[in-house]
């Protein structure tokens, strides 16, 4: 079974702890390694003192510190090759731990996906539109009557309102037609009855002021 495939069958929490261990271990034997390093520099700067102190005066000691010098810088090398691998090792790790994770976040999102998915057919997502379009258009009727004034039973046919106003339009129009022709023809007065006219309305004026001063008396009395 490979790697993968144990990360996500059980053995996630060993693979994990094993990651841990192997980081902390190759880490562990970093900082060994620039504590040997940090030594080994400390002994390359006293053999360069010893050979500069013994340049002129015992040049087979000189020659013997320089060739000391020299293998503890061989073994510098040799410890920064080791320590440039075990810091790549220790990125790869923490790579391929992230890199898990990841892809274990990844797996619970498409099973979260798929368990949904199980039980929300397309057929039950258009049941269930089609549910809620018919709730939707109850709603609107229901608004729509509440909103009707109350008596709306009764609602008047505007087309026989128009009707009606119209028959009466024309029943007027033929009133004033048939006035127009029962006037009577109006001619002129002379001038003499007109006089007389003036005079009679004269006395009858006059009669009835003359009552209402008799009724005043009366009702003073």
């Amino acid at each position: 079974m490979s790697g993968w495939m144990s990360y996500f069958t059980g053995s996630r929490r060993n693979t994990q702890e094993g990651a841990r261990d192997a980081i902390v271990g190759l880490r562990q034997q970093l900082l060994m390694l620039e504590k040997k390093e940090e030594h080994l520099n400390k002994k390359i700067d006293d053999e360069m003192k010893k050979a500069r102190a013994n340049a002129s005066t015992n040049k087979r000691l000189a020659t013997a510190a320089l060739r000391q010098k020299k293998a503890h810088e061989n073994e510098l090398d040799r410890i920064a090759g080791t320590r440039l691998t075990l810091e790549t090792q220790v990125n790869a790790i923490e790579s391929a731990n992230l890199n898990a994770e990841t892809m274990l976040a990844m797996k619970k999102g498409a099973d979260a996906l798929k368990g949904i998915h199980s039980s929300l057919k397309v057929e039950k997502v258009d049941q269930t539109m089609d549910a809620i379009r018919e709730q939707m258009d109850l709603t609107n009727e229901i608004s729509d009557a509440i909103s009707n004034p109350v008596g709306m039973g009764n609602m008047v046919d505007e087309d026989e309102l128009a009707a009606e106003l119209e028959a009466l339009e024309q029943e007027e129009l033929d009133d004033r037609l048939k006035g127009a022709d029962h006037v009577p023809v109006h001619t002129p007065a002379s001038p003499v009855a007109n006089g007389r006219e003036r005079v009679h309305a004269q006395a009858e004026e006059d009669d009835e002021e003359a009552q209402l001063r008799q009724l005043q008396a009366e009702l003073a009395m």
